[in-house]
C-alpha cells in the first residue's frame, strides 16, 4: 500500500504539481506578458518623456532663436530708423542748403537785374547823348552844308564872272586879231 499510496501520490503529485506548473505558467506567462505590456507601456512612456523633453528642449530653442530673431529685427529697425532719420536730417540739411544757395542766387539774380537796369539807363542816357551830339553835328554839317553851298555858289558866280571876263576877252582878243588882220590885209592891199 504504500506503494500504491506511493503511485497515487505519485500520480496525483505529479497531477497536483502539473497542475500548479501549469497554473504557474499560466500565471506566468499572464504576468509576463503583463509585465512584456508594462515593460512596453514604461518604454513608451520613457519614450514619450524623451519626446517631450526633446519637443520642450527645441520649443526653447525655437524661442530663444524666435527671440534672436525679434533682438536682431529690432536692432534692425532701429538701426534702420536711425539711418531713416539720418538721411531724413541730410535731406533737410541739403533742402536748407539748397534754398539759402536759392536765395542767394535770387539776391545775385536781383543784383545783377539792378545793375543790368542802371547800366541800360546809363546806355540809354549814352545813347540819348550821342543821339544829342549826332543831332548837332548834323546841324553842325548842315550849317557847313550850306556854307560850302554858299562858297561854291560864290565860287561858281566867280567862275562865271571869270568865264564872262575870259569870253569878253577871247571876242576882244578874236575881234582884235580881226581888226589887226584886217589892217594888215588893207596896208598890204595898199601897199601893193
Amino acid at each position: 500500500m504504500p506503494e500504491v499510496i506511493e503511485k497515487i501520490s505519485k500520480q496525483e503529485l505529479e497531477a497536483l504539481v502539473k497542475e500548479i506548473v501549469e497554473n504557474f505558467v499560466r500565471q506566468n506567462e499572464q504576468r509576463v506578458k503583463e509585465f512584456s505590456l508594462i515593460e512596453r507601456i514604461i518604454r513608451v512612456e520613457e519614450e514619450l518623456k524623451a519626446l517631450r523633453e526633446i519637443e520642450n528642449a527645441r520649443f526653447e530653442a525655437s524661442e530663444k532663436r524666435f527671440e534672436a530673431i525679434l533682438s536682431e529685427m529690432k536692432a534692425y529697425r532701429e538701426a534702420s530708423d536711425n539711418r531713416f532719420e539720418a538721411v531724413r536730417n541730410e535731406m533737410k540739411a541739403y533742402h536748407e542748403a539748397t534754398e539759402k544757395r536759392f536765395e542767394a542766387m535770387d539776391k545775385r539774380f536781383e543784383a545783377v537785374r539792378n545793375e543790368m537796369k542802371a547800366y541800360h539807363e546809363a546806355t540809354e542816357k549814352r545813347f540819348e547823348a550821342m543821339d544829342k551830339r549826332f543831332e548837332a553835328v548834323r546841324n553842325e554839317m548842315k550849317v557847313y552844308h550850306e556854307a560850302t553851298e554858299k562858297r561854291f555858289e560864290a565860287i561858281d558866280k566867280r567862275f562865271e564872272a571869270i568865264d564872262k571876263r575870259i569870253q569878253f576877252l577871247q571876242w576882244f582878243m578874236g575881234a582884235g586879231f580881226t581888226f589887226i588882220t584886217i589892217l594888215i590885209g588893207i596896208f598890204g592891199l595898199l601897199r601893193h
